[in-house]
């Protein structure tokens, strides 16, 4: 079993290459939003829960994401491993992921970073605000404070896995093939 943590700050391309390497590489591809919005849409206690914190404008406990990303894991028994897209953000949370894998005798084999710098994130953001439909991607302060936000609360992650020799970086500039290739490149080399 695979397990990948694919991790960057927002815009940097996590979600794209998140479904490339999951085909390519037989995992599911398991990205928080649209779990959130799988389980609020059909209601489950979970994603009442969730929605209940969310009309508060509150985050969502971190129990209540890892109970849906239990869930997640659990529907598919006959997967060959998965790839996290946008979880863990703190520490607290690869803590409670590792917690949870660990029940199942499972483990995250890698965390792989995808570097960006913040100018390429501001206007990939910027681009992505013409058709997201999304306020926050059309201004550039709130962009910038979710930068700063990913490097104060979401950056150490990346220490908790680099201090058990677990995090790999790659540069996440160029097409998204010439990424995709460098990600490939990669994950044959952790996985194998």
């Amino acid at each position: 079993m695979n397990n990948v943590i694919l991790f960057g700050p927002p815009g940097s391309g996590k979600g794209t290459q998140a479904v490339k390497l999951a085909e390519a590489f037989g995992l599911v591809h398991i990205s928080t939003g649209d779990l959130f919005r799988h389980e609020m849409k059909n209601n489950t206690p979970l994603g009442q829960k969730a929605k209940d914190y969310m009309e508060k404008g509150q985050l969502v406990p971190d129990e209540v994401t890892i109970g849906m990303l239990n869930n997640k894991v659990e529907a598919h028994p006959e997967a060959k491993g998965f790839i996290f897209d946008g979880f863990p953000r703190t520490v607290a949370q690869a803590e409670a992921l590792d917690q949870m894998l660990a029940q199942k005798g499972q483990k995250i084999n890698a965390l792989i970073a995808l570097d960006v710098p913040d100018e390429e994130i501001v206007n990939r953001i910027l681009l992505r605000g013409k058709t997201s439909g999304r306020p926050d991607d059309n201004d550039e302060s709130i962009i910038r404070n979710r930068i700063e936000v990913y490097k104060s609360q979401t950056q150490p992650v990346y220490d908790y896995y680099d201090d058990q020799c677990r995090a790999h970086t790659v540069l996440g500039l160029g097409s998204i093939d010439e990424i995709f290739g460098r990600l490939n490149t990669l994950f044959e080399e952790v996985l194998a």
